[in-house]
């Protein structure tokens, strides 16, 4: 049977302009006990001055470590989304999230296929992504970690979509992360029909809601939202999907992907409620 953990995404604190240690303060706060970062290359201007959350792969490695520590948090997993379409950019970036992602305890990478270039042409963007994936199928085999895949863009907004990228590569590193808001907002295909599709794949979970709202506004004209509403508060039927992952024989964690503290806190009582069967801690 599949175990849910709960975790938080650390997009919840973006409109609150925090910093990396200032959400992961907040998040502890909250009651959760796992969080997943969001990691860049460089000197992100607004990282730098505290009004962002996302963590340079510039600083010590274990220094994220070190501030989850000081809050009593652990990280599930690492947003470190890179266009696999540029592997000039994904494969350095991704590389170095397999190393911090070693130095913080997680096992999981989250990323998408992310903007197709107008001059790339379907066959050509599927070799491409091919290439990177088999360069970063090498690395996350060498450090037992794994990449993966979630519904965002324009080739993974159907489930055979998402496949056909996750098996470009015959690597056990290269999975799904589901995520269920963009699969709804898609409009394309029953996102539960999908999730079925793709289960024995999905290795981990964006946990993301849809108002009604941004349904009738978005639905069917995006691929996917960087973020949701509270869990619960939305279009999707969270019991549907812990009875669609039942038979996953394995831990799976649920990361929510909301936009504000305050969703954040409700999508926390709300999967302890209505998941509770599924969870572990």
């Amino acid at each position: 049977m599949a175990r849910f953990r709960i975790s938080l995404n650390m997009e919840f604190c973006r409109s609150a302009d925090k910093s990396f240690e200032g959400g992961v303060k907040i998040a502890s706060e909250l009651g959760y006990h796992y969080i997943e970062p969001m990691v860049h290359t460089g000197w992100e201007l607004l990282s730098e001055v505290h009004y962002f959350h996302s963590f340079s792969m510039e600083e010590d490695p274990l220094l994220m470590k070190e501030i989850c520590n000081r809050h009593g948090l652990k990280v599930s997993s690492l947003s470190a989304h890179s266009p696999l379409m540029k592997p000039e950019a994904a494969i350095d970036r991704l590389t170095r999230a397999v190393v911090q992602a070693g130095a913080v305890g997680c096992d999981f990478l989250n990323s998408d296929e992310m903007v197709k270039p107008d001059w790339m042409d379907d066959d050509f963007a599927h070799d491409t992504m091919r290439y990177t994936l088999t360069r970063m199928a090498q690395v996350c085999a060498r450090h037992h970690k794994y990449l993966c895949i979630e519904p965002h863009g324009v080739f993974t907004k159907t489930a055979a979509g998402l496949l056909r990228i996750v098996n470009l590569v015959d690597s056990p590193w290269i999975q799904v992360n589901w995520d269920t808001g963009n699969s709804y907002l898609a409009g394309i295909e029953d996102p539960y029909d999908g999730l079925t599709l793709v289960r024995d794949r999905v290795y981990h979970i964006h946990a993301k809601d849809i108002s009604m709202q941004h349904s009738e506004a978005e639905r069917g004209k995006v691929t996917g939202t960087p973020v949701g509403c509270a869990c619960g508060e939305g279009m999707v039927d969270w019991e549907r999907v812990g009875a669609i992952m039942e038979p996953v024989d394995r831990d799976i964690f649920l990361s929510v992907e909301c936009g504000q503290i305050d969703e954040a806190e409700r999508s926390l009582a709300f999967l302890k409620k209505t998941m509770g069967k599924w969870l572990v801690e």
